[in-house]
């Protein structure tokens, strides 16, 4: 009888045995999964929270990227100490102890104190906003992908010899919340409802993280998961290979959303795309059998790469889809060559979390080049192919025949380069316009060219620098005066027409236009005439005229939003008007007479007040009797300037019979329909006018602009109320507030109606 009781407690035993042994893969991948889920929406989270104070500049996500990067990096630090010098007990003890420590300052805000951001120094101001914010919860976060990994390692389960795959889990939670968030979470929820969600989830993953816990009481020490045999350590050459693998694509995807976001707009919805893309990579080629063979991967690049390469620098976006879907594909072509390089030369578990630091510490390199330091010695956004050059420099083999023979298939395109390079810096001649279709066949051509020395991989880097260096360096009919760069973003002033006239350009968007030369050729005298969308007898010029008619003359104006100035020259004499713009190299162009005239001849003691308009206009002691928004004329938007807490804060500014005025014109973006709901929610009147006779922008220098009138009664308008339409409110679309917004939304809007 003894016997049989003993028997029925060993079979006992060993089923509890069994089942745990079987359900250990699925655990540590649900809390990988719901780890990596976590931290990954923190970023476009607090990002989204940050917005109103830096007023929506693409290099708030760059930034944010070097942040998150850094802090990455810190808790793979973190993680590769504790399996060093802990038992795998102990460590998840520690680990627990410091998620408490973390649960006790949910929920996750804005830190108090952090007002207005200074002038200069924006990048670090926002660097430790970030920190003191979320940095604690973003390093609890990042350390539970190596922990878990090593623990695995040292389980005795049949697949820990290859914990690397439970990276996959990792990265597929951290897409899924980039996908989630401007698809699920951005269109239909608060921030406030997001961050207590978030709070919730951290929760879950503590009993998650409790679990695995009771699991890691059976691991072995990480120096004992291999056989005595693995004893080598990762030389500093194979350090630094994991470094640059792990560099290039980190500083790619903040490289390819920059220059995504500077004409379209700077929003969590398009921040998270090439992210999400970056991350599915490591899903797709960390893992036994990669979704792509690497063959394939390094075979499909040249096809993007080639066509892209002359299109990336100088040239206008007018299929803007179908170059965000090249930019697009080569990013994610190139991120997949290099990561299934790194994933091939991964050392044994017994160096796991070693290599995951090397990783990180590229991440970190590869971010603070983009985000950091290329904005400092870049006057454009030279990173960009910069990385997809050094991208093709990892391709498989490309060295295998020695540098020297590998830098002799290259070496002709580069001294073309160089020569052209250096006849450009002696003549400074740009080819005229009538030029165009030669230079198209040109590019034509050098794709071409591209493709046919796709497999001399050597041959097919010189000939992507050489289009880099054409497309950057000529473009007819356009002469370069200056270009200048901020936080903000780069800022071109250029010639067109054969210097018939000068104009702004912001990306590829063009923020103001001088007349230099009349049609007979002579120059122009006197007063410089507005262009582009503030011409004389155009939507905006009638809007202030009507404004100013029924109240016999204006007293105090605000503008927010300078471009070249040229809103100056509809001031009247006796009227103060005050400029309120946030990009210094904007107001330091405006201002510089070699560059334009509006500010210097039409009121040359115009103030123009440096910083975000929401927060200067906010601390103004003045009352004005019309507030022009034109911060919505280019591509990109700044998002808080159009929720209803932003306008009723002008509303606060506005004379009784005052009168607001929002440019909204915008290639990509229907904003009628939430400036109406905004209207509505505070009881005002709003009138539309969209302006069809101005022709081609760069022909006649002006530009059909799409305007609303917003007031308390109709009759402040004047004129307006019966020459414009009516702006109705929109059912089909939610309230915009500091706490809501949703691009995507009124993006699909735009490109497809309804």
């Amino acid at each position: 009888m003894s016997l049989f009781h003993a028997s029925d407690r060993v079979s006992s035993g060993f089923d509890r045995q069994a089942v745990a042994f079987r359900l250990t893969p699925p655990l540590y991948a649900a809390t990988l999964f719901a780890s990596a889920l976590l931290l990954f929406s923190i970023q476009p989270m607090f990002a989204k929270m940050v917005l109103p104070k830096l007023g929506g500049a693409p290099a708030v996500w760059s930034v944010a990227m070097v942040f998150f990067q850094t802090v990455l990096l810190a808790g793979y630090g973190y993680a590769h100490v504790l399996n060093r010098m802990l038992p795998p007990r102990w460590a998840a003890v520690v680990h627990l102890a410091l998620l408490g420590v973390t649960a006790a300052l949910l929920p996750i805000a804005i830190a108090p104190g952090w007002g207005t951001p200074p002038s200069d120094g924006t990048a670090l101001w926002l660097f430790g906003l970030f920190a003191v914010s979320i940095g604690l919860p973003f390093f609890t976060l990042s350390a539970s992908a190596p922990l878990l990994q090593s623990w695995f390692a040292g389980s005795g389960h049949r697949q820990a010899g290859n914990p690397y795959v439970l990276y996959a889990a990792s990265n597929l939670g951290s897409f899924a919340a980039l996908f989630a968030y401007p698809v699920v979470i951005e269109p239909f929820f608060t921030l406030k409802t997001q961050t207590a969600a978030w709070s919730i989830g951290f929760a879950l993953l503590a009993i998650l993280l409790s679990l695995v816990a009771v699991f890691t009481s059976r691991a072995k020490p990480i120096a004992a998961q291999v056989e005595a045999a693995d004893n080598s350590s990762a030389s500093a050459g194979e350090r630094m290979r994991w470094i640059a693998l792990s560099a290039v694509p980190s500083g790619l995807v903040i490289a390819v959303t920059a220059y995504l976001t500077t004409d379209i707009a700077a929003a969590p919805f398009l921040w998270v795309v090439p992210l999400a893309i970056y991350l599915l990579t490591f899903v797709a080629v960390f893992r036994e059998r990669p979704w792509i063979a690497h063959a394939n991967v390094v075979r499909f690049v040249p096809f993007a790469v080639a066509p892209l390469a002359v299109s990336l620098i100088g040239g206008e976006k007018v299929f803007w889809l179908t170059m965000t879907a090249l930019n697009l594909t080569a990013f994610a072509l190139l991120t997949l060559m290099c990561h299934g390089e790194l994933y091939a030369r991964r050392p044994s578990p017994r160096r796991l979390t070693e290599f995951y630091l090397c990783t990180s510490f590229g991440g970190v390199v590869g971010g603070a080049f983009v985000g950091l330091l290329a904005p400092q010695i870049f006057n454009g956004n030279y990173e960009y192919p910069i990385l997809i050059a050094l991208a093709l420099l990892c391709t498989s083999g490309i060295f295998a025949g020695g540098l020297r023979k590998a830098l002799t298939g290259a070496l002709p395109w580069l001294a073309i380069s160089a020569a052209l390079a250096l006849v450009w810096t002696i003549t400074r001649y740009q080819p005229p316009a009538t030029l165009e279709l030669p230079f198209q066949v040109l590019l034509a051509l050098l794709a071409a060219a591209m493709l046919f020395q796709r497999q001399r991989p050597m041959r097919f880097l010189g000939l992507v620098i050489l289009s880099f260096v054409v497309t950057a360096l000529w473009r007819p009919g356009i002469a370069p005066i200056e270009t200048a760069r901020s936080f903000f973003g780069v800022h071109k002033v250029a010639e067109i027409n054969g210097g018939s006239a000068r104009v702004l350009y912001h990306g590829t968007t063009i923020h103001g236009a001088q007349r230099l030369r009349n049609e007979d050729g002579t120059a122009v005298d006197g007063t410089p005439a507005p262009q582009t969308y503030y011409y004389f007898g155009g939507p905006l010029a009638e809007a202030v005229s009507a404004t100013r008619a029924v109240r016999g003359g204006l007293d105090h104006v605000a503008v927010v939003g300078l471009g070249t100035g040229s809103l100056a020259c509809h001031r009247k004499a006796g009227e103060h008007w005050t400029f309120f713009e946030i990009d210094p190299e904007v107001i330091r162009i405006a201002r510089d007479p070699r560059r334009f005239e509006f500010l210097s001849k039409c009121a040359p003691d115009m103030p123009v007040v440096a910083g975000d308009a929401r927060l200067t206009l906010e601390a103004s002691t003045e009352r004005y009797d019309l507030i022009v928004l034109d911060a919505f004329s280019s591509d990109t938007i700044p998002v808080h300037l159009l929720t209803r807490e932003a306008v009723a804060g002008y509303l606060a500014k506005l004379t009784p019979h005052g009168v607001i005025v929002a440019h909204i014109s915008n290639r990509h973006l229907d904003l009628a329909p939430v400036v109406a709901n905004v209207a509505q929610s505070l009881g005002l009147t709003a009138f539309l006018r969209e302006d069809d006779s101005a022709g081609e922008m760069l022909t006649t220098l002006k530009g059909n602009a799409r305007l609303v009138v917003l007031a308390r009664d109709a009759a402040d308008t004047g004129s307006i109320a019966g020459n414009w339409s009516p702006l109705l409110p929109d059912r089909t679309s939610a309230l915009w507030s500091d706490d809501y917004s949703n691009i995507l939304g009124i993006m699909l809007r735009k490109k497809f109606g309804g």
